[in-house]
């Protein structure tokens, strides 16, 4: 391949993997991973993501998962840096948008601080995948104004912290990174700062991929709905009131009276 005049020897290119659907990759971002010497990816990264790096590219998982990491983040800083001054093209492939959640900062920082080009190639997010497979609209006009991100996962022995009070506004739409674990505390600390716990909820579990599954319900049931699904799942949580506009599917009554679909990939 000839090479990419914006991919010359010796750069980093953070990339955006997205949710794990390989056809929501953008075009940027698989001519760079076919331009690559060296890529190195996260756990996020799907098989059919992969599978677009050439025979003979170097692959390095520096992937996290449930509190189990191949690499801290030290450690993969010094790898990106060492690749890139050894010349090489590298690619750091990272799940979703490298600016949600990717601690791109970091990397960012690290290598800039030894005169390395870095740039990024932005990424479709899980929240957004999440909802065009379902046909919600995370804003709603008069109704869900504002959209927020916010990541449930914290330090080992470390309390979540959030601003609830912020967080339980009507007019706010939640999407709830790595929000499996902690599903209890964002539905208690929500509706204890006032969110009304009739608030619609959906649970979206490996988004965008042939496995995805989705579960409605509604705040208060929260802890209930993630209930079956495991550690290893990448699981978002959507709340809010836009969510009211998500066409009804075939639906499974539970015990809780919680709705529960499936929704396929396209």
């Amino acid at each position: 391949m000839p090479p990419s005049p914006d991919f010359a020897p010796g750069t980093v290119w953070l990339v955006g993997a997205g949710p794990g659907d390989p056809e929501l990759l953008t075009q940027r971002a698989v001519r760079l991973i076919e331009a690559a010497d060296i890529v190195f990816h996260d756990a996020l990264v799907g098989p059919g993501v992969r599978a677009l790096i050439p025979p003979g590219v170097e692959r390095v998982s520096v992937g996290k998962r449930s509190g189990r990491h191949s690499k801290d983040q030290r450690t993969i800083n010094d790898l990106l840096c060492e690749a890139a001054l050894a010349g090489r093209r590298v690619v750091r492939l990272k799940g979703g948008d490298p600016s949600i959640f990717g601690r791109s900062a970091e990397e960012i920082e690290h290598l800039v601080g030894h005169g390395i080009e870095v740039r990024v190639c932005p990424g479709v997010t899980a929240a957004s995948a999440a909802a065009a497979s379902v046909g919600a609209s995370l804003t709603l006009r008069g109704i869900a104004r504002s959209l927020t991100f916010v990541t449930a996962h914290a330090r080992a022995g470390e309390a979540i912290e959030l601003d609830w009070l912020s967080l339980a506004r009507n007019e706010t739409t939640l999407a709830v990174y790595m929000g499996r674990a902690a599903a209890g505390t964002v539905a208690h600390g929500l509706i204890r700062a006032g969110r009304d716990p009739d608030t619609p909820v959906l649970v979206v579990v490996n988004a965008s991929l042939a496995d995805e599954r989705a579960i409605r319900g509604r705040l208060s049931a929260l802890p209930f709905l993630v209930r079956t699904i495991s550690d290893d799942e990448p699981t978002l949580l959507l709340i809010g009131e836009a969510l009211h506009s998500v066409p009804a599917p075939p639906i499974q009554r539970t015990a809780a009276h919680t709705n529960v679909s499936s929704c396929a990939a396209r």
